[in-house]
């Protein structure tokens, strides 16, 4: 078989170094060139190749291209690489929200390329048989990706209570950020702390989570999600407290869960009395859940990944299997 030719844009950013680390050595990609604003012309670490300035990335021959870019600035990219012939997966939050007037609503701005939506929402635990086979997915980030992979089993099989709050402590590591300077991700402001920030329903990834939520299950009640910035270099924790039905027991939920991820490959459900941690998954394509019934209508759920890999780049790799028809794990086990 021959190899699919696979640029990727924004590739000197941190989820975009973690995706040539995982697309140089994937058996079934060769990749061709990877863009860079602002270091264009120095070596891409780990290849032969140097960083390209966007503008000239070479689209002609390209099947696929990866686009770990900013909101705002990827959509245009996207329908560039579309009308070029290429399958696009997008790691920005330019193509998670289904409207461009909830776009609008979360993003403050008008949708560049509002053609472009609903793009299927690239959840592969969730969504396998939407993303399979089709030339653009919207990969979601790793806050949406960490909730919805804790809650999914409860919302398949509707017992949250009805209207009642889903309460997410969400907790990331300072890779989250990205990688362009800021004052409040130095060292000497993250080292020894733990700040909150955008709390409650204002993180513009609440939007985003709700949608998927509601797919599921349209009879649960808000999202309260506060995120903090942990002060390590990668992992994300999300601490998630729900609700239950008066039938449905907490001490039911490990077997349920159990059973609904009893194949997949990149989710660990943890044995009762363990909790998952940072460790269960850093620096792996996977992710890690814990249970913790509270009392008989309430749970305590734990889910964990590598903000940078199921988070970010090795879901997009996860995605991009899919589209081609490949293995889905290859490459990321």
């Amino acid at each position: 078989m021959q190899n699919i030719r696979v640029g990727v844009y924004g590739a000197s950013g941190y989820a975009g170094q973690d995706l040539i680390e995982i697309l140089r050595r994937h058996p079934a990609v060769e990749l061709v060139f990877a863009t860079s604003g602002k270091e264009a012309g120095q070596p891409v670490p780990g290849t032969t190749l140097r960083y390209v300035a966007p503008e000239a990335a070479p689209l002609i021959g390209i099947e696929a291209v990866f686009l770990a870019l900013p909101h705002l600035a990827s959509a245009p990219v996207a329908a560039s690489a579309r009308a070029a012939g290429a399958k696009v997966i997008d790691l920005s939050a330019d193509l998670r929200l289904d409207t461009p007037e909830v776009y609008e609503q979360w993003y403050g701005h008008a949708h560049p390329n509002p053609e472009l939506l609903p793009t299927p929402y690239g959840l592969p635990e969730i969504n396998r048989d939407r993303i399979r086979g089709r030339a653009v997915i919207a990969a979601p980030g790793c806050y949406p990706t960490t909730t919805l992979l804790g809650l999914y089993p409860l919302l398949r099989a509707r017992v949250i209570e009805p209207g009642t709050p889903i309460i997410v402590d969400a907790k990331s590591g300072v890779s989250g950020a990205g990688r362009e300077p800021k004052p409040h991700l130095h060292f000497v402001e993250v080292f020894g702390n733990l700040s909150p920030y955008s709390p409650g329903r204002v993180h513009r990834h609440v939007g985003e989570i709700e949608q998927e939520i509601r797919k599921l299950d349209d009879m649960t009640g808000p999202l309260i999600f506060t995120p903090h910035l942990l002060p390590v270099d990668r992992g994300l924790m999300a601490s998630i407290y729900v609700t239950l039905k008066p039938d449905f027991d907490s001490a039911e939920a490990q077997v349920l869960y159990e059973e609904v991820y009893a194949n997949e490959p990149l989710v660990m459900v943890l044995p009762p009395g363990q909790q998952a941690a940072l460790k269960h998954v850093v620096r792996t394509n996977g992710a890690a859940i814990s249970l913790t019934p509270v009392l008989p209508r309430y749970l305590h759920i734990t889910s964990v990944t590598d903000n940078l890999r199921k988070g970010a780049s090795g879901q997009a790799v996860q995605c991009f299997n899919l589209m081609f028809d490949l293995p889905e794990t290859m490459g990321l086990l």
